[in-house]
């Protein structure tokens, strides 16, 4: 016996979340391209340019883990990946060993400064906000 083809609205509000989700990624992958970034590592640049001053604005990875939307071993790559590219450099923690900082470098203020129009205006076009962020 065949299930039902049509979806509830939960559903359907679910798969509209995941298209436009989806859909906005690849906006940002295209836009960011040219910059040698992807999505997933300008969200990463972002929060930490955004990280909170009394910290020293450095993040430690474990908190980029829950927010970046990343496995583990996935966020471990991207880190990588960016402090090879001199985008972020990586300290341990010294109240706890066994984390890690992540601070921007320079280079990767500048990048996330030159790449953050560019982001915000994938936003507000695909997302339907027609002003791009100041």
């Amino acid at each position: 016996m065949a299930g039902k083809t049509a979806g509830t609205p939960l559903d359907e509000r679910w798969r509209h979340i995941l298209t436009v989700h989806a859909r906005t990624m690849c906006g940002i992958d295209r836009a960011l391209h040219a910059y040698g970034l992807g999505a997933s590592d300008f969200e990463a640049l972002d929060l930490l340019a955004t990280a909170a001053p009394a910290q020293g604005g450095h993040c430690r990875v474990q908190d980029l883990a829950g927010r970046v939307h990343l496995s583990q071993s996935a966020l471990s790559r991207l880190i990588a990946r960016l402090e090879k590219d001199g985008l972020v450099e990586r300290s341990v923690c010294a109240e706890d060993r066994r984390g890690v900082w992540v601070t921007l470098t320079e280079a990767g203020r500048a990048l996330h400064t030159e790449t953050l129009p560019v982001q915000r205006a994938v936003l507000a076009r695909m997302l339907g906000d027609d002003r791009p962020e100041d």
